[in-house]
């Protein structure tokens, strides 16, 4: 019975982090909707005026591409500079040793990191105290999965994140690990791991 209730509990505050990590990326993103090939939204800011912002999310942008590919190049680009606010984006990549191309022909697993690349460009501009991150890692193979657990080690450092994956090599990035076990039918037991812990003892 205490397992349970000490997993009630854990639930609950995964819940209230999840709604808390979103009031933060709302205050920045007013609207987010991506459809293959043109990214529309419309940022507000209390400091930054629309273009300046934009300008800044570009270089953050193109800096974590080139941290989670490897390399390679990648454009936020204005469809209207005339109205801004209404104005459709369009994502230009260009992963290492490929031509600049759109979002719509890249693959599965480059489109990925590309979506994740923008997502933190924001998180870069405007930081959260912590975050949560539901799978984000799923649909990339085995060497992007180190290049992103290699880049979120490195982000965490300004950053705390509550991570749910299924992938060895994010696991392996963790300073600790909380899953859920069943010892006993119907009897489900809450474990942590501290990785650190194992390093020195090895």
């Amino acid at each position: 019975m205490e397992n349970y209730l000490l997993y009630i509990v854990v639930q609950l505050l995964l819940i209230f982090i999840t709604i808390i990590a979103i009031y933060f990326i709302l205050r920045t993103i007013k609207i987010i909707n991506l459809d293959n090939r043109i990214l529309r939204f419309s940022v507000f800011s209390l400091t930054d005026k629309p273009l300046s912002l934009f300008d800044k999310i570009k270089v953050y942008f193109n800096d974590i591409f080139k941290r989670l590919f490897g390399g390679g190049n990648a454009k936020l680009i204005l469809t209207n500079k005339e109205d801004i606010l209404s104005s459709g984006i369009e994502i230009e990549v260009e992963p290492p040793d490929k031509k600049p191309q759109s979002l719509a022909v890249l693959s599965g697993g480059e489109r990925t990191l590309t979506v994740i690349a923008l997502l933190f460009a924001f998180f870069t501009y405007n930081p959260a105290p912590f975050s949560v991150l539901d799978e984000i890692d799923a649909p990339l193979d085995e060497a992007n999965v180190k290049r992103f657990a290699k880049f979120l080690k490195d982000y965490a450092k300004r950053t705390q994140f509550i991570l749910v994956t299924h992938r060895k090599g994010t696991m392996e990035s963790a300073d600790v690990m909380y899953g859920v076990t069943i010892e006993d039918a119907g009897v489900s037991k809450l474990i942590s791991v501290r990785l650190e812990d194992f390093e020195e003892r090895g």
